[in-house]
């Protein structure tokens, strides 16, 4: 059984730990254990009754009430609520605890019936990527180690790549070839995945080179390919410094290429991008990027 402190309990569930402590004190709802030296902890039981108990106070039950039901009638009443959102919460949730407790089985079940239902392209984009962003705050906080974290998005990423390699396609008019990578340092590749997903979704040739590619390969890849778009992904790399270096090198590499690029450095960089270089802010902008690809 896992061991969580406040704070850890404090990045999962999105609560502060002042608001629990008050909790605890004011209507004994949650019932901490402490170690030999007098410090509160939590348990996975904990931690999936307080986040049932976020979801209900964030829809109008006042804490009061929650105070006066079981752990079961809680968690009927999160099951009863239906707007979109709170289900997807409650995934993002579900998620979570799977990804703490190393759960192959519930996650498989979660994300079957979420794609079954909404498809992966929604699935992606309203579960999937809030639990990311959701991993890297615990990742940066502590509140998770590596090992969880590459267990859950390596299962995501399988199920990216099996919706991949179950598309087929014929060329259309508006098809283009799109050179798809990260840059070299840059391990995390689920969204250039999806990317990929789309972009086959759309009818596009795609030519996927992965995580951590260094510039000199995908230079060299794209004399033997000659793509119509190179697209990245920049959040940890390149540097603020080395980014414009980058993307001169990658608008140099043919006369007619131009650059898709989206991320963390992307979104802040300093001055300008060069005009070759399209900033994707989000799915919706990729969307109304390709729709033009087709007039």
């Amino acid at each position: 059984m896992a061991h969580y402190s406040i704070k850890e309990i404090e990045h999962l569930s999105g609560l502060k730990a002042h608001t629990l402590r008050i909790w605890e004190q004011r209507y004994s709802i949650i019932k901490p254990r402490r170690t030999a030296t007098n410090i509160r902890y939590y348990t996975d039981e904990d931690l999936k009754l307080i986040l049932n108990i976020s979801i209900l106070n964030k829809n109008g039950y006042r804490i009061g009430k929650i105070a006066k039901m079981s752990p079961n009638d809680i968690s009927e009443q999160v099951n009863s609520l239906s707007a979109p959102e709170v289900q997807n919460e409650l995934n993002i949730n579900a998620l979570t605890t799977s990804m703490v407790e190393i759960d192959e089985e519930r996650f498989e079940k979660i994300m079957s019936t979420c794609i079954l239902q909404h498809g992966l392209e929604n699935t992606m984009i309203n579960i999937i990527n809030p639990f990311l962003e959701k991993i890297g705050i615990m990742w940066m906080t502590g509140s998770i180690n590596p090992a969880q974290e590459h267990f859950i998005t390596n299962l995501i990423r399988q199920k990216i790549i099996v919706a991949i390699d179950g598309q087929y396609h014929t060329p259309k008019v508006h098809s283009k070839h799109f050179l798809l990578f990260l840059p070299e340092g840059e391990m995390h590749e689920l969204n250039l995945l999806f990317l990929s997903y789309l972009l086959k979704l759309n009818d596009h040739k795609v030519t996927y080179l992965g995580s951590s590619v260094p510039l000199k390969d995908v230079l060299e890849v794209s004399e033997y390919v000659d793509p119509d778009y190179f697209f990245t992904i920049c959040t940890s790399s390149p540097s603020t410094s080395g980014l414009p270096k980058f993307l001169e090198k990658l608008c140099n590499a043919t006369e007619q290429s131009k650059v898709f690029a989206s991320g963390y450095r992307i979104d802040r960089a300093k001055g300008p991008l060069p005009d070759k270089v399209t900033h994707v802010k989000s799915v919706d902008h990729l969307h109304v990027i390709l729709d033009a690809m087709k007039n």
